[in-house]
C-alpha cells in the first residue's frame, strides 16, 4: 500500500512516462545509448563489480576486450530504458511487433502434450529482460512473473503497472511459493530470473563461470514438487538493436535419483549452465553489474572491495 508521498510520486512516474513516450523512436533510442555510455563512466562502483565478474567469466580475454563487454551491456541496458519509455507510455502494445521469437512451435508442443502441466520459464537480467514476460503477454500467452518488492515503493508501483497492463500477473517473492506451485497445478507459465545472489539460508554453492555462486534451490524444489517443465527462455535483442527474438531452449530434465537432496544440487547445476551458456553466446547483453559472488562459502574471502557504508546496508537488508 502506497503513502500519500510515494503516491503522489508515482502518479508524477506515470505522467512522465506517457509524456517521453511522445518522442520519436530516432530520438529516444540514441538518448538511451548516450545514458547508458555516460552511465558506464561515471558509474564506478559497479563498473568496478562488472569488470570483477568479468575476470570470473572471460580470464583468457584482456582487459580491454571485458571493459568493451561492459560498456556494450550499459549501453544495452539504456536502450532497454528507452524501450522501458515504451511500455510505460502511450501506444505500448506496438512493441509487440518488434519482438519475435525462435521454436515457439516447442512450446505450443509441450502445453499440447498435457494441458494442465505448469511451464516454469527460466531466464535471466539478460537482454531487454522487462520487455520478455510483457512481450510474450502481449502475443496472448498467459505468464506470471515472481517479482521481489523493491524499498522504492514507487518504482516497484510503476513496474507492476507496466506489467499488469500488458497483461503479466505479478507474484510477490515473499509469498511466492504457494502461489506459484498453485498456478503450476493449472496449467500455468511462471517466469523465474535465475541470475542472482542468494541468501545463505537458502543457497546452494555451484559453479558459475567456474566461481562457486550462492543460488537458490528453490527452483529445483518447485519443480519436483509440482511435476512442471522447466524450460530456458532468453529474449536476444537483434543487430539491428531494436527488433528482439525470444529463444525458447529445450526443456532441461530433471535427475531424480531418489536422493532428494543430491537431487536438488544436480538440477540447479542444469539450471544455472543453461543461462551461463546463453551469456557465453551473447556476453554483451547480460546484466554484469550485479554483484553475484557476495554470498561466499564460509571462510572464503569477499570477492567485492565494499566501502563500510554498503557493508551496513548489506547487514541490515540481511537482518530485514
Amino acid at each position: 500500500m502506497l503513502g500519500p508521498g510515494s503516491r503522489a510520486l508515482y502518479y508524477l512516474m506515470v505522467a512522465m512516462l506517457h509524456a517521453l513516450s511522445l518522442i520519436p523512436d530516432f530520438i529516444l533510442y540514441p538518448i538511451g545509448v548516450a545514458c547508458g555510455f555516460i552511465a558506464y563512466l561515471l558509474d564506478r562502483r559497479h563498473v568496478k563489480i562488472g569488470l570483477k565478474n568479468l575476470s570470473f567469466a572471460f580470464p583468457d580475454r584482456p582487459l580491454d576486450e571485458r571493459k568493451r563487454i561492459l560498456r556494450a551491456s550499459y549501453v544495452n541496458l539504456g536502450r532497454a530504458g528507452a524501450e522501458y519509455i515504451r511500455m510505460g507510455g502511450f501506444f505500448y502494445r506496438r512493441l509487440k511487433e518488434r519482438v519475435g521469437y525462435d521454436r515457439l512451435e516447442y512450446f505450443h508442443e509441450l502445453k499440447a502434450r498435457d494441458p494442465k502441466r505448469g511451464i516454469l520459464v527460466l531466464s535471466a537480467h539478460f537482454g531487454n529482460f522487462e520487455l520478455l514476460a510483457i512481450a510474450h503477454a502481449m502475443h496472448g500467452y498467459p505468464i506470471s512473473l515472481v517479482h521481489h518488492t523493491q524499498r522504492f515503493l514507487a518504482g516497484d508501483a510503476i513496474a507492476t503497472f507496466v506489467r499488469d497492463r500488458a497483461g503479466v500477473d505479478t507474484l510477490r517473492k515473499h509469498s511466492a511459493a504457494r502461489a506459484v506451485l498453485r498456478a503450476l497445478k493449472d496449467g500455468g507459465v511462471i517466469g523465474i530470473p535465475f541470475d542472482q545472489n542468494a541468501k545463505r539460508s537458502e543457497a546452494l554453492f555451484l559453479p558459475f563461470f567456474g566461481e562457486p555462486a550462492s543460488t537458490t534451490s528453490g527452483l529445483a524444489r518447485i519443480a519436483v514438487l509440482s511435476g512442471a517443465a522447466v524450460v530456458p527462455a532468453f529474449i536476444v535483442r537483434q543487430p539491428d538493436n531494436r527488433s528482439h527474438r525470444i529463444m525458447i531452449h529445450d526443456e532441461i530434465p530433471l535427475q531424480r535419483s531418489g536422493e532428494p537432496e543430491r537431487d536438488i544440487e544436480e538440477n540447479t547445476r542444469r539450471f544455472l549452465k543453461a543461462v551461463e551458456d546463453t551469456v557465453r553466446r551473447y556476453p554483451e547483453q547480460f546484466l554484469w553489474t550485479h554483484r553475484r559472488y557476495k554470498t561466499r562459502p564460509r571462510g572464503m574471502a569477499p570477492v567485492y572491495d565494499e566501502t563500510p557504508r554498503h557493508r551496513h546496508r548489506d547487514a541490515a537488508k540481511a537482518r530485514a
